[in-house]
């Protein structure tokens, strides 16, 4: 697992495999977090495989050690 931010837009991605390749995430699912400062987005693969969220307002929706330990 690894997590990216970007603190600029307010974003993270988690992702669950190594890389993601252009194009291999074919199916994105929104979720609204809890309190309505968060949303996700959750990207599949043609198999139906969880590759990534994105945490969209981190801040809101991540504790401050996970921010800390993302890289940019």
């Amino acid at each position: 697992m690894h997590i990216t931010h970007d603190p600029e837009n307010d974003t993270a991605y988690v992702r669950f495999v190594a890389h993601v390749e252009a194009g291999s995430a074919v199916r994105q699912v929104t979720a609204p977090g809890p309190g309505g400062e968060t949303d996700l987005i959750l990207d599949f693969d043609a198999a139906g495989r969880l590759l990534g969220v994105e945490v969209v307002g981190a801040r809101a929706g991540l504790t401050p050690e996970t921010l800390a330990r993302a890289g940019t």
